[in-house]
């Protein structure tokens, strides 16, 4: 079978699997969050890509580990312990409220039970998890689509990462937003980020105290009502939005305050790698320059 690892992903066509899903990674998100150690701009709260979906990677219980797996090829939920136990729960047309019950009582029968906010963060409707009946729909194929063109956008964000010596996150996926996302810093403090709607103002402090330009990857939504690649800098140098930028279909989206560069450009692209490094490279520029980085210190010569 011929698999496109460059499929569409029209948001009119699975916004509400989005929705669905995007609660359901925020309740695993939180269990995350709550057994893992802090670190530094929560990195210890995203997921990563795999060859098969999403993981939490490995997190601490006691005295073991376990881990939560996304699997989008079989499309299962799939809970793994170091002791050999095993749980899974599939992937299927169900409300946030039954999955997040499957999700807890999956973890109790495991013997690790966990108590999590229930409220999710980063969007206007904040229904509980264990109260929300709304959101419900799961369509496989474009569940898949989405993670195949997340593994696209982790390798080339993975080879871009590369390029940098300086502090730099990891490619990683936010639950909270559900975007993927590599972050380099300048190594100077930010002033105190005002804070976003529906999100702790003491989040983005922390996620945005050191100067930075970040790019990733977002399925759409809001004000952008198709999937796309941004980039963006903390604080906001003078001179960025006016930068010239690679390729011509990029541009400054003033809603937002971010470079985008829709998914469709690089996918119907005949050099895809090298459309969206350039993309990525340019606007890292545009941030670096107009804010002197240090650049001969912080980039791979």
């Amino acid at each position: 079978m011929t698999i496109d690892p460059w499929p569409e992903l029209p948001l009119a066509a699975w916004q509400d699997t989005l929705a669905t899903l995007h609660m359901w990674t925020q309740i695993v998100g939180k269990i995350r969050l709550k057994q893992s150690p802090f670190e530094n701009q929560w990195w210890n709260v995203p997921f990563y890509v795999t060859p098969r979906g999403l993981t939490t990677s490995a997190m601490p219980y006691n005295d073991k580990l376990f881990q939560i797996n996304f699997d989008f090829i079989d499309h299962l939920l799939i809970v793994e312990t170091t002791d050999g136990s095993r749980k899974t729960i599939a992937l299927r047309p169900q409300s946030v409220a039954e999955f997040y019950q499957e999700m807890m009582t999956a973890l109790e029968s495991l013997k690790m039970p966990v108590t999590i906010w229930t409220t999710p963060v980063e969007v206007p409707e904040r229904t509980p998890f264990e109260e929300d009946q709304k959101h419900a729909a799961y369509d496989p194929e474009y569940a898949q689509r989405c993670w195949r063109i997340l593994v696209q956008a982790s390798r080339i964000l993975t080879k871009f990462r590369s390029r940098f010596t300086g502090k730099v996150s990891p490619v990683h996926f936010f639950w909270g937003a559900f975007d993927m996302a590599v972050t380099r810093f300048s190594g100077r403090t930010a002033p105190l980020h005002p804070g976003v709607p529906n999100c702790g103002v003491f989040v983005m402090q922390e996620a945005y105290s050191h100067e930075v330009s970040s790019c990733g990857f977002w399925p759409g939504g809001g004000l952008v009502d198709e999937p796309a690649f941004y980039a963006y800098a903390y604080p906001e140098p003078q001179g960025f939005k006016e930068y010239s930028i690679q390729p011509s279909e990029a541009f400054y989206h003033k809603g937002i305050s971010e470079f985008l560069l829709p998914y469709e450009a690089v996918r119907t692209s005949n050099s895809r790698d090298e459309v969206l490094l350039n993309f990525l490279q340019s606007t890292y520029e545009a941030a670096a320059t107009n804010a002197n980085w240090d650049r001969r210190a912080l980039e791979r010569q």
